[in-house]
Formats: C-alpha cells, structure tokens, sequence
C-alpha cells in the first residue's frame, strides 16, 4: 500500500494478535507436577440441563459445541460489571457477556477472528495447585485456525492469585490443542475503532449504489472525506463506507484514530 507508514495494523488483513495487548501466561511452578495430573483435573460441561464431568486427557474428544454456558449471566441493582447479550455478525446470534470488557472482546473477534462459534463461559476447571481451586474461563471460541481459549481481566486487576489460575488453565488448553489467550489490554485505540465499525455490520441494502461509487473512487489511497465527497449522496455514503471497512473491502490503519483525514487504501488481492 504505498504511502503507508511502517508498523501500521492494517484493518482488512488483521489478527487478533495484532490487536491485543501480549501477556506473559505464568509458568506455574506450584501447580501439580504428577505425571497423572491430566487424569486428576477435570472439566465439567453443561449439555442438555446436565453438568458432565471429564477429565482433562479427554478434553480434546469432547463435542463442545453441544455445551451450553455452565454458568447464568445475572443482573442484580447495584453491581459494579455490566452483563449482557453481544450480537455476532459472524455467527448471527447473540453471544454473553459478563462485562464491558468481554464484549469488547466478542467485537473484536467478530472482526478479525475468522469465528465460526463461540461458547460463554463454556466450562468449570478443577484443579491441583497448593490446593484444590475451580476456574471457569470466559470464552472458547472455534475460528478458522486453532480454537481459542479465552480469559479477559483488564491489567489493573490481575492480581498473585491469578498466576496460578492463568497457568493451570493454560496447561488444560495445550493437552487440548487449544490455545489459550489472557487479554489484558489494546493496542493504542485499535479495539474502540473496531467497535465504531461495529454499529455497521449488520447487512444494508444500497439502492444508492454508492458502495461500488465508492470502490471506484478508492482506487488509489484517499482520504476519508476525499471518499465521501466522490459519491452522488456524500452524507449516506459515509454509512457505507464504514460498512466497506467493516467488510474489509477497504483498509485503513486501525492504530491511528478513524477520522475525515484518514487515509483510505484500495484493498488488492
């Protein structure tokens, strides 16, 4: 993309690592070292109104898809988190959430994270460390590439006693073949401009025709409102342009604020 600047995070060929602040996950040297461990730990399921209990070695056999929440999303007057339903264009449904935080993850997954399905609070771990202790993450998620384990807890609250939670739940998600992931934060403004684009993922009619007035137009980098100004309807237009980059059928970099001077690139194949 000429003119771009180095290090940019490009918005139509983004991962989810791109985004995301990186975690060191904690080894774990006080958790158990017998060898049986993954016989000893165990997972339970919610399948069908029933919890089912596996043991961790059986883990990658079980058809999680099938499993529903093991735990219920509350509203209560007074409480300090925020719950609720996040909608996923790339499942079509609403998925829960126990906090502003989680459903800013559910957002960005939904826009780089090729999701294919995803289960809320899909299990509740036992296991061995100095004692006995119970986990439930916050999200398994199946996608294109590897399957995602997924813990969010914003920096200023991971405490000690997280270590060992985020270490044994890291060890369960590699005896699976899952990989596991701690977000912690984002990367400079990245995940809020996705949740801008958001609001324009749901599927639109154009009876304007402005969305193919806009691809012509973009077809050298252009700013925003340079885009905007080419269409027979510019302040219509600008809906769907956000709903092009949204679709990825154009780019911008996703670390500098989305804005009139921002720089539209034509996306090649």
């Amino acid at each position: 993309m000429t003119g771009a600047a180095p290090g940019c995070v490009w918005s139509h060929c983004c991962g989810l690592d791109e985004l995301v602040e990186p975690y060191a996950v904690p080894c774990g040297e006080a958790l158990d070292p017998r060898p049986d461990w993954a016989g000893r730990w165990s997972v339970t399921w919610r399948v069908d109104g029933s919890d089912v209990v596996c043991p961790v070695r059986d883990l990658a056999g079980f058809p999680w898809r099938l499993a529903r929440p093991v735990r219920a999303f509350s509203w209560r007057p007074g409480q300090r988190h925020r719950p609720g339903l996040a909608f996923m264009a790339s499942t079509s449904r609403g998925h829960g959430f126990e906090s502003l935080a989680e459903r800013r993850v559910l957002t960005v997954l939904d826009f780089c994270g090729k999701v294919q399905h995803v289960l809320s609070q899909p299990f509740r771990l036992r296991f061995f460390g100095k004692v006995l202790r119970e986990h439930i993450p916050d999200f398994l998620v199946a996608t294109a590439g590897p399957t995602l384990l997924i813990d969010v807890r914003p920096a200023h609250l991971v405490k000690d006693s997280d270590a060992s939670v985020f270490a044994a739940t890291s060890r369960v998600a590699a005896s699976a073949g899952w990989r596991y992931l701690v977000v912690t934060g984002w990367r400079n403004n990245g995940a809020a401009t996705v949740e801008t684009l958001a609001a324009r993922r749901r599927p639109r009619t154009d009876a304007l025709g402005l969305e193919e007035q806009l691809l012509a137009v973009a077809d050298s980098p252009r700013r925003f409102d340079e885009l905007v100004a080419g269409t027979s309807w510019p302040v219509v237009a600008r809906d769907h342009l956000l709903s092009l980059l949204w679709r990825r059928r154009l780019a911008f970099d996703l670390l500098r604020p989305l804005g009139d001077a921002t720089w539209i690139y034509p996306v090649t194949s």
